[in-house]
């Protein structure tokens, strides 16, 4: 839930909105669907767009009862690709959303693609200014699992020359 609430706003508002949810025992997808929008849009409103996100916590909470029989644990079992597809067809939920859920959720090994890594990997003319987020993790999710520690464009910043695209 967290993820949702996270869009667009400070992680120390969302922290507001998950400990007035968490003070009514409503962290429960069972519980949080059974609210009605107005107190469910109330309670979430120090994390902003309130009445938006109010909305896409319903959807994501209508996903995990409907996909995973209410049980968040599931997102540890379910098949990646077809989980993250499912993730993905949530309204309001886009790339990132979703790998925050699945990362942090359901410990899944995914690669959450955001604004800051965006940011150093075009300063270090890794990618293209616009590279979508897609492009961007499959580079990354492609490159990680066979570090090249010698040839890293990045290393070479630590010795004050320019970096170099892979």
């Amino acid at each position: 839930m967290g993820a949702i609430l996270a869009q667009h706003t400070a992680w120390e508002n969302v922290e507001r909105a998950l400990r007035a949810l968490r003070a009514r025992r409503l962290l429960v997808p069972r519980r949080l669907a059974a609210l009605a929008p107005v107190a469910r849009a109330g309670l979430i409103r120090p994390a902003g767009t309130y009445r938006v996100k109010a909305r896409r916590l319903r959807w994501f909470v209508d996903f995990v009862q409907a996909r995973l029989g209410g049980r968040m644990a599931r997102l540890r079992w379910e098949e990646l690709g077809g989980l993250r597809a499912a993730l993905l067809a949530v309204p309001g939920l886009g790339p990132q959303t979703a790998d925050t859920i699945l990362l942090y959720a359901g410990r899944r090994p995914v690669f959450v693609v955001d604004a800051y890594l965006r940011r150093v990997l075009a300063r270090h003319r890794l990618i293209a200014p616009g590279t979508s987020s897609e492009a961007v993790r499959a580079l990354v999710e492609a490159h990680r699992t066979r570090p090249r520690c010698r040839g890293c464009p990045l290393r070479r910043d630590l010795h004050g020359r320019p970096p170099r695209a892979i």
